[in-house]
């Protein structure tokens, strides 16, 4: 059972996150300082360093919460969409990742902008692509679809229009019809990731 200590580091820890991000949206990562997080959160530089050794693992605490925020709704997760090569299934996941980028885009514009100056968090991020490929990779290895030396770069392909067109909604909007691209989007993976690149039903 949680104590009332436990609880308040909790809190403690998350108005940290909160308020980095929000420094960050406001004033960029590179001019926010940890002074800056910690009195707006209410805390103390020691207190900052208790939950954190600097602004970047408070940055890959984000990059964490994203992927919890993404990945908490997938049922089914992305390896059995990928697995089931149904394009009822793919068309479904990705509409609920086009519902989620206005959620996420203050996380995904931060940790843009702090991996432009910290290497170890670009390091973080092609890591966290490298997992979503391996579980799309996996749900091909799972159906036994395509030749083995291909499946993964189809996965790479296919992530990388979802995130490139994610980085561009972020940007700019819809810079066409939300339905227009997810059809679009439809069909490209089902090209990559289905039976002889065929939509199935």
């Amino acid at each position: 059972m949680a104590t009332l200590r436990d609880t308040q580091k909790r809190m403690t820890r998350m108005a940290l996150l909160e308020q980095g991000l929000e420094l960050f949206m406001e004033k960029g990562y590179s001019a926010t300082t940890i002074d800056d997080i910690a009195v707006g959160a209410g805390a103390t530089r020691a207190t900052f360093y208790l939950h954190f050794s600097s602004k970047a693992e408070l940055v890959r605490s984000l990059v964490a919460r994203t992927d919890e925020m993404l990945t908490s709704t997938d049922k089914p997760p992305l390896t059995e969409v990928v697995a089931s090569g149904e394009r009822a299934m793919i068309r479904e996941f990705l509409a609920r990742k086009f519902d989620q980028w206005p959620d996420i885009k203050p996380y995904i514009t931060a940790t843009h902008q702090a991996a432009a100056v910290e290497p170890d968090i670009q390091a973080t991020i092609d890591q966290w692509f490298d997992d979503s490929i391996d579980s799309m990779r996996a749900g091909l290895d799972s159906s036994d679809r395509f030749d083995e030396k291909s499946r993964r770069i189809r996965c790479s392909l296919a992530f990388g229009e979802l995130e490139f067109f994610s980085r561009r909604w972020m940007r700019h909007g819809w810079i066409v019809e939300r339905d227009v691209a997810l059809e679009t989007m439809t069909d490209s993976w089902c090209h990559l990731l289905c039976d002889d690149g065929a939509p199935s039903a």
